[in-house]
C-alpha cells in the first residue's frame, strides 16, 4: 500500500508541475515572449505528459497482462492493445 500511495503521490506531483508549465506558457503569450521560446515550453510539457502517461499506461499493461494470465480473458488484451493506440496518436 505504501509503495501504491508513493507512486500515486509521484504522479500528482509531476501533474502540478506539468500545470505549473503551463500557466508559465499562459504568461509567456501574455508577455510577447517569442515564439521559439513558447514553442520549446510546449515541447518540454509534452514531454513531461508522454512520461505521465507512460507511467500510468506501463502499470495498466501489468495488470492486463496479469488478469489475461489469470483468466486468459482475450477481453483484457484487446483492451490494453485500444489503449495502447489511443495513448501513441
Amino acid at each position: 500500500m505504501d509503495e501504491l500511495y508513493k507512486e500515486k503521490e509521484n504522479l500528482l506531483l509531476r501533474l502540478r508541475k506539468i500545470e505549473g508549465q503551463i500557466k508559465g506558457i499562459q504568461k509567456m503569450i501574455e508577455n510577447d515572449k517569442s515564439c521559439n521560446e513558447v514553442l520549446t515550453q510546449i515541447a518540454a510539457v509534452k514531454a513531461a505528459l508522454n512520461k505521465v502517461g507512460a507511467i500510468i499506461l506501463e502499470k495498466y499493461s501489468k495488470s492486463c497482462i496479469a488478469e489475461y494470465k489469470n483468466t486468459e480473458n482475450e477481453k483484457s488484451i484487446d483492451e490494453l492493445i485500444e489503449t495502447l493506440l489511443r495513448f501513441i496518436k
